[in-house]
């Protein structure tokens, strides 16, 4: 039996991204975040609102600038402020599919424009031509040809995904971002769409960091699961390791914490709410940022920020527990 060569796609090493906010205060947003992904792997991204997830993903494509570290993509460190130049050039290769789809398409713009406007930036196609190839994408993402000429308010929130996701791989890029591209849908049109992107990641061969609150479809969706909290990743690994076998205290209750599907069972297990409040990302803690809220926490997650060590089930995890 052969070994599988692994190739590494995109690494991210202490990226950082600060929020300026005056009068020497910063949010926090990404805070020395460090991983990487390989070719063809879905890396799922989970933590709760705020902790930095979006954040992490747009400065990941140069959406924001980087304050610190690095992004590297085929072995090639990508610039911490984009030009036009650099967004021409990247994002051909990398793509964002975004959490609303009422507001990421342009209401003055018909479908075949949103759908091809891709096509024509990156002169990869004359007119006629972007199209025909947006009228097959409409096919490919479950709508029709003669959806060309309408508009986004004429479409409901599943078919408006849909949408964005033919305008974000119609470039056919190899990386695209999915920023909670199901949580703005019906619980009924979310499966749908979550298993259109495992179709086109599968024919066409797509490496995804999938950002999403439900923790069910990121098991469903991805290979590995990193959780973030308050800027930090705390623990990185084989999706069923973490989502069955947690071990950060944060990834416990996370993952305790999601709903079941049956109301009956979710209506009899016992609250698994986080006590006491996040602390402010503008004013953050010494040692490790979920101590105050950890019912293991020591002396010592108070005074020493714990660092990502490797666990022998091919998994990283910050707690000093480990």
């Amino acid at each position: 039996m052969t070994e599988q060569i692994v190739t590494e796609l995109i690494r991210i090493d202490a990226l950082t991204r600060y929020f300026d906010l005056g009068h020497g205060k910063r949010v926090h947003a990404v805070d020395k975040v460090s991983f990487a992904i390989a070719e063809r792997e879905i890396v799922g991204l989970v933590g709760e609102s705020g902790s930095g997830k979006s954040t992490l993903g747009k400065t990941l494509l140069g959406l924001h600038d980087k304050t610190s570290g690095s992004v590297t993509y085929r072995g090639e460190q990508l610039p911490a402020h984009y030009a036009a130049k650099d967004f021409q050039r990247f994002s051909r290769k990398m793509q964002m599919i975004f959490q609303d789809p009422y507001s990421s398409l342009n209401p003055r713009m018909t479908i075949g424009e949103i759908v091809a406007e891709g096509l024509l930036l990156h002169r990869l196609a004359t007119v006629s031509a972007a199209r025909v190839k947006a009228a097959e994408w409409l096919e490919r993402v479950g709508l029709h040809a003669d959806h060309l000429s309408r508009y986004p308010h004429e479409f409901s929130g599943g078919q408006r995904q849909r949408i964005g996701i033919a305008r974000a791989l119609i470039l056919e890029p190899e990386f695209v971002v999915c920023d909670e591209p199901i949580s703005a849908l019906d619980v009924s049109v979310q499966a749908q769409v979550v298993n259109l992107l495992n179709e086109l990641k599968q024919s066409m061969g797509l490496t995804m960091l999938f950002i999403a609150h439900d923790l069910s479809m990121v098991r469903y969706v991805s290979d590995r699961m990193a959780v973030m909290y308050l800027g930090s990743l705390v623990e990185i690994g084989p999706v069923n390791e973490v989502y069955f076998n947690p071990l950060h205290p944060y990834t416990r209750v996370l993952i305790a914490s999601n709903p079941e599907p049956d109301p009956e069972s979710e209506r009899a297990r016992p609250s698994t709410a986080i006590a006491g409040e996040i602390p402010s990302p503008v004013n953050v803690p010494e040692g490790c940022r979920f101590a105050s809220r950890c019912p293991q926490a020591m002396d010592v997650c108070r005074q020493k920020t714990p660092q990502l060590q490797p666990m022998p089930d091919r998994r990283l995890v910050a707690c000093h527990l480990f």
